[in-house]
């Protein structure tokens, strides 16, 4: 794995290039409420979803996509089969994957999934602060939702990527994600993102969009994080609200220039 350039904005905007100019394929394991919205924002960003999710196909795309997302959002027992098929497809191949471990800690069931995905080694795990908190051991959130801030998952979350060999991005007021050395800190975004349903689903298979383009993770998690939150700042500067700030959303991330992202996304790196 090498280290992002120290001029980490022009890495991320390459990043976003290289998705643009390879259109990677993005197996989308993913659940029923968001799965249309993460399909087009995918499409906006330059990438192509296939939302394959039964455990008839799911290994077999997932050797051959760019990357994988596993979301656990609304899991049924046909989709639970399929998840570690794809895990194992995916790694089979060499192909990243992406785990989203949503209501993670609220709820029992779930919570055995999301661990025994963990287990697989995935590239990335992308979740909010309380769905980490429950991978390393704590209470988890209310349901689906975070109760807790990003910056309180910061150390568990680099501990867990120790363990597992993964990256850990934490979604939050303030991003934070890490590889277990490095930290980086994303602080874009604007309070609309909390009001649309399924964004931070949107953005796991993102990241496994800006994974499949590149050989560094925490870079590619950087990347999609980045993108998505200065998109919403430029959504939010034209919305009247969350409906008018969904299809800006989508808007922005099709319009988004590697030169815009370059100059706007606020990031600091720490090692």
């Amino acid at each position: 794995m090498t280290d992002p350039t120290p001029d980490l904005p022009s890495a991320v905007a390459a990043a976003l290039a290289a998705v643009r100019e390879q259109g990677p394929l993005v197996q989308c394991l993913t659940n029923i409420v968001v799965a249309q919205w993460t399909a087009n924002v995918l499409l906006a960003v330059g990438a192509a979803p296939a939302m394959v999710d039964n455990p008839r196909e799911a290994g077999e795309l997932a050797r051959v996509a760019g990357g994988v997302l596993i979301n656990l959002g609304t899991p049924y027992a046909e989709t639970v089969q399929a998840m570690p098929l794809a895990a194992a497809g995916a790694a089979e191949a060499g192909r990243p994957w992406v785990l989203d471990p949503v209501g993670a800690g609220g709820m029992s069931w779930r919570t055995e999934v999301a661990g025994s995905l963990l287990a697989q080694s995935p590239t990335i795990v992308r979740g909010n602060a309380s769905e980490i908190l429950a991978l390393a051991g704590g209470a988890g959130g209310r349901g689906v939702d975070a109760t807790d801030a990003a910056d309180a998952a910061a150390g568990p979350a680099q501990g867990l990527a120790r363990e597992h060999a993964t990256v850990l991005a934490v979604s939050g007021a303030v991003d934070h994600l890490t590889d277990g050395r490095r930290h980086v800190t994303v602080s874009n975004g604007d309070p609309l993102l909390t009001r649309v349903t399924g964004v931070g689903c949107a953005l796991g298979a993102m990241t496994a969009a800006f994974a499949a383009v590149g050989d560094d993770p925490l870079l590619a998690a950087t990347a999609a994080t980045a993108t998505m939150t200065v998109a919403a700042e430029q959504a939010a500067r034209t919305a009247d609200g969350p409906g008018s700030f969904a299809v800006a959303l989508l808007d922005r991330l099709a319009s988004i220039t590697p030169d815009e992202l370059r100059a706007s996304a606020r990031l600091e790196l720490s090692t």
